[in-house]
């Protein structure tokens, strides 16, 4: 007998970091609609503006389903920001929930201007660092020892990839050096711990404010004009578009965990 598909993402508690613009607030918009009623949606980043318009924007797709809605405001290069979003998560531990889902869709391009041999700063690698992966193995430790394993409780917790973790590119050396170390990072994670549903999921090209700065100044040539003809020819991808994607993969729940999977893979 065949096995139905989950329609939903049950009763979660759901958190996506980086969530004001791009990628991130797409994901918020269309996530809400698959939360069954008084789950928990937590959306941070940096700006509190966007965050409060993001809400507001929630308040109405989501009116009379009863979510709810936490804004936090917090710098996740800085230890005091990650500390700041683990404090919120910690007060929701006694919410009734059979699903966790965090996303760990935070990150920055860097500066892809210059080549490897010009990063001779070590304190402008490290605050790339710990923006782009120290803080998404620190939260991801930290959400899960909150909600530690237990009968009834499905806990996913997604990294928002990119090709850069498999393939180099010319002149983003901390990009694909960042999302290479996550991958690996969510790969042991998953080793570690059969009970986790982990995923690093690569969402292609998207139309964002990311790939604008990418044709803008990035220091290879090859890489500019890829990227200009990929936007002038219009095959850059919406976040939308993307996202449907990855909330399929979810639902239907069939990849190995710690899979790194591509949105051309699907």
């Amino acid at each position: 007998m065949a096995v139905s598909k989950a329609t939903d993402l049950g009763k979660a508690l759901c958190i996506i970091t980086g969530a004001s613009k791009g990628f991130g607030r797409s994901l918020a918009k269309e996530i809400s609609g698959l939360l069954q009623p008084e789950s928990v949606l937590v959306l941070v980043a940096r700006s509190g503006n966007k965050l409060s318009e993001l809400q507001t924007e929630l308040d109405s797709l989501v009116a009379g389903k009863h979510l709810v809605i936490r804004c936090v405001i917090a710098d996740l290069g800085l230890r005091e920001g990650v500390e700041q979003v683990m404090k919120s998560v910690r007060e929701l531990t006694a919410v009734d929930i059979d699903h966790l889902l965090l996303f760990n869709n935070a990150a920055s391009l860097g500066d892809v201007s210059r080549y490897a041999q010009s990063f001779e700063n070590m304190e402008e690698v490290d605050s790339y660092l710990s923006f782009n992966v120290s803080s998404a193995l620190c939260l991801t430790a930290g959400v899960l020892n909150a909600f530690p394993r237990r009968q009834g409780l499905r806990r996913f917790v997604v990294n928002i990839s990119s090709l850069c973790a498999v393939k180099p590119f010319p002149s983003w050396v901390l990009y694909c050096t960042g999302k290479a170390a996550r991958d690996m990072m969510f790969r042991v994670l998953a080793e570690e711990d059969p009970d986790l549903r982990v995923l690093s999921y690569a969402p292609g090209p998207l139309d964002t404010d990311m790939q604008l700065q990418a044709r803008s100044s990035s220091a290879d040539s090859n890489l500019r004009q890829i990227f200009t003809v990929l936007h002038s020819e219009g095959q850059l991808l919406t976040c939308e578009q993307s996202i449907s994607k990855l909330l399929k993969v979810l639902l239907e729940d069939e990849f190995s965990s710690g899979a790194h999977i591509d949105y051309y893979d699907l």
